[in-house]
Parts: C-alpha cells; sequence; structure tokens
C-alpha cells in the first residue's frame, strides 16, 4: 500500500521537528521546507539522535514565505500538509510588519499551493495568541474567542497570528475550492528539543535555569508539551470531524511564572538551584520597562492578569490527551541540560 506524502513547513523549527518526527514514527512519508539547504543535515541528524532513520522517507525542498518559488513543487503529490512554519523574533521588531506580512503572505502562498496540488487538508499552527489578548472573558478561554486586534498595546506577534489565521479562514471560504482547513492553537511550548535550536519559550527556560532572572513578573500562559502538539496536529490532519475546526491545546490550567520557576525546581533538584521564585512587584516592572527592553516586553496589558484557557474541544473531539505541564516543563530542562545549552551560573 502507498503511503501518504505530508509537507510540514518549516521543518528546521522546534514544532515542525515534532511533527516530522511523529509523523514518520506513524508511517508517513514527509516533506518538508527549508529555507537553507546547509539546514538539512543537522535536521536528520536530529531525527535520528530522536532514533528515527528518516533515510528513503523524507524529502528536502527549499521554499521561503516570502517568495513563490519552491512551493508548487513542495505541495506536488501531498495528501496533506502542515503549514506549521512561521516568524517569531525573540525581541518585539521595530516594524511589526517583520512577522505580520510572512505570516499572512507565507500562509496564503502556502494554500494557493496546496489547492492547486489537490491537497485534501491543511492543518494550520496558529497559536492561543489569536484567542486570549485585547479582551478580557470571565471564562476560560476556548475556541470561539479571537484576539481584539483593535486593543490599546497589542504586540506584533498576536496581530500576526490572528490576521494569518483569519485570512486562512477567508480564503478556505471564499477560495478554497473543497480545500479543508483545521487549525492548532497551541499556548506555550515547551518539551524536549531534538537540536541547539531555542524557541522564545525555550529561552525562558535556559534563562531560569542560569540563575539569569532574579525574580519573576506576575504573568500567567499556558503550557503544553511539544509531543503533544504534533500529537495533536496529526489528530487534527486525518480526523473527518476535524475539518473547519480550530483546536486549542493546552496542558492543563495557566501557571503564573512564579509556579513553573517552582516546578523547574521540583522536577530538578539541585539541576535548578540558580531557579528564582521571587516575584517582581508589578510598578518595578513598569518602571524597569521605562530603561529595559526586555523589561518592556514584561511591562504588557497582560501583567497581573489572571487568565485560563481550556482544550476540552480537543480532548472530546479528537481524544487527545495532552501530558501535564509540569511534566513539559522538566523536559524541556532535562534536554537543555542534556545538550549542554545552559551556561553555569555566574557567581
Amino acid at each position: 500500500m502507498t503511503r501518504d506524502l505530508v509537507l510540514v513547513t518549516g521543518g528546521s523549527g522546534f514544532v515542525a521537528g515534532h511533527c516530522i518526527l511523529a509523523l514518520l514514527q506513524a508511517g508517513y512519508d514527509v516533506r518538508t521546507t527549508l529555507r537553507s539547504p546547509q539546514r538539512e543535515a543537522a535536521l536528520r541528524n536530529a531525527l535520528r539522535a530522536a532514533g528515527e532513520e528518516a533515510d528513503g522517507r523524507l524529502q528536502v525542498a527549499a521554499a521561503d514565505l516570502m517568495g513563490d518559488e519552491g512551493w508548487d513543487g513542495a505541495t506536488a503529490g501531498c495528501a496533506y500538509v502542515l503549514h506549521v512554519a512561521s516568524p517569531l523574533a525573540a525581541a518585539a521588531p521595530k516594524d511589526e510588519s517583520e512577522l505580520i506580512r510572512p505570516a499572512c503572505e507565507g500562509t496564503l502562498r502556502v494554500l494557493r499551493a496546496s489547492r492547486r496540488a489537490g491537497v485534501r487538508r491543511v492543518v494550520l499552527t496558529s497559536s492561543f495568541a489569536a484567542i486570549g489578548y485585547g479582551r478580557v472573558v470571565k471564562r476560560p478561554y476556548d475556541e470561539r474567542d479571537w484576539t481584539d486586534l483593535s486593543a490599546r498595546g497589542l504586540a506584533a506577534y498576536p496581530k500576526s497570528k490572528t490576521l494569518a489565521e483569519r485570512a486562512a479562514w477567508d480564503f478556505v471560504d471564499g477560495e478554497g475550492q473543497g480545500l479543508e482547513l483545521a487549525v492548532v492553537n497551541p499556548v506555550g511550548i515547551f518539551g524536549p528539543l531534538l537540536g541547539p535550536d531555542l524557541s522564545a519559550s525555550i529561552l525562558l527556560v535556559k534563562t531560569m535555569l542560569e540563575g539569569r532572572l532574579w525574580a519573576v513578573p506576575r504573568l500567567m500562559f499556558g503550557v503544553v508539551d511539544v509531543r503533544d502538539v504534533a500529537d495533536l496536529h496529526l489528530r487534527a490532519m486525518t480526523d473527518p470531524a476535524a475539518a473547519g475546526e480550530r483546536f486549542l491545546a493546552t496542558g492543563g490550567d495557566f501557571m503564573a511564572m512564579q509556579a513553573i520557576a517552582q516546578a523547574l525546581k521540583d522536577g530538578l533538584g539541585a539541576r535548578a538551584a540558580a531557579v528564582s521564585t521571587r516575584v517582581l512587584p508589578d510598578w518595578l516592572v513598569r518602571l524597569a520597562a521605562r530603561f529595559s527592553a526586555t523589561a518592556r516586553q514584561a511591562a504588557t496589558p497582560e501583567l497581573g492578569r489572571v487568565k485560563n484557557a481550556t482544550s476540552a474541544k480537543a480532548q472530546a473531539m479528537l481524544g487527545w490527551q495532552p501530558r501535564p505541564a509540569a511534566e513539559a516543563l522538566v523536559a524541556t530542562g532535562e534536554s537543555l541540560l542534556r545538550l549542554g545549552l545552559v551556561s553555569p551560573p555566574k557567581p
């Protein structure tokens, strides 16, 4: 029997790498896009280290979200597409279009190429950032909610994810010609690394383990394991009920940064000795924001807010069962330490 071919965009990324691994383990053939062919060896080495020999079952295509070249070849012959690639800057960009344009234009490029190739379904990796920012609700956020783009102080990243997802739904509704779409909206993604490239959430854990956060701001966010995010992508890819649906992915109730720090200390013991559970008062964060770019990222309308979200829909409709948030956090720390990516705390 011929195996279905699945395209995963942005194969060098944290989530994409785990999606590729999960697809190969499930018996699919995989093609992935990379902006730079030089990254292919690192990807194959990472998969091999995770126990998956991808030779013969993993193809690599060159394509960039900001250009048309390569996308028709990348989608050709694919039954499904997981569109995972999206820009995410470690710091707020000076021009928000640096994030918004690649997110929106890249999503539409992938959808148009998928339609031309006769792809059955595209699963788009969106974010909780497209759901839970700019407006306050008195219940846990769920898939009915959308980030308010008119909200004052809304950062570029939530804008980019919201606009890209809106554009995807509008395209499928108006020009999809039968192309199916499902969307996965993860909260903060943690878990084991496949290689040394660090996402923003992984950098947070690294910074804590190195003792470079002497105290934490009063911020809350969700935690989900990257392995569970990959699993949800595969479920959304094939389950008939998933067509036309979005699925919020969280490993449980939202956690304050202090609770995240404590989970690392509890799970890693002496190896997390440099992690601080002290809490910065809001006024001090806002004062520091006048002088520090890092503090400005914390001194947002989210500072001091209590919020939560639910993944009940994904669990009920697709049978998805995420790991506990603390397990994802500890797995992050374990892999950072194993890979030698944590610098010793300064005396």
